[in-house]
């Protein structure tokens, strides 16, 4: 099987899909155990996600192509409210299914890292 064409990652929409965290470095609280799922009307991007140290989480942006740019806040299990920005890059997996490469900061404390969420099969 021939890996996917970088133009499909362009239109692949991310419309109810469902992705879960597979790496992060820096000082995030996504992991394994936290859950996204992903809606998609034209370029306008939204999610909920929860798991792990996340009790409840948003996120809301745009979508340029296989590029989306967000803001996020989540409530995570210490009862502290945190929320960032994020820039993803959308790949196509061989399987047909998504994986988005992040790189974000927090706004409402200090750090940076790098995040790679998974759509479940």
């Amino acid at each position: 099987m021939s890996a996917p064409s970088l133009a499909a990652a362009d239109h692949a929409s991310l419309d109810g899909r469902t992705f879960t965290g597979v790496s992060h470095s820096g000082s995030g609280e996504v992991g394994s155990a936290t859950e996204f799922s992903y809606h998609q009307d034209r370029d306008v991007v939204w999610a909920e996600y929860s798991g792990g140290a996340v009790i409840r989480g948003y996120l809301v942006g745009t979508r340029d192509g296989a590029g989306l740019a967000f803001r996020y806040t989540h409530l995570n299990t210490d009862g502290r409210t945190a929320g960032g920005a994020c820039e993803s890059r959308i790949e196509v997996l061989e399987d047909g299914r998504l994986r988005l490469h992040e790189t974000w900061a927090w706004e409402s404390r200090p750090g940076t890292g790098t995040s790679i969420v998974e759509e479940r099969r």
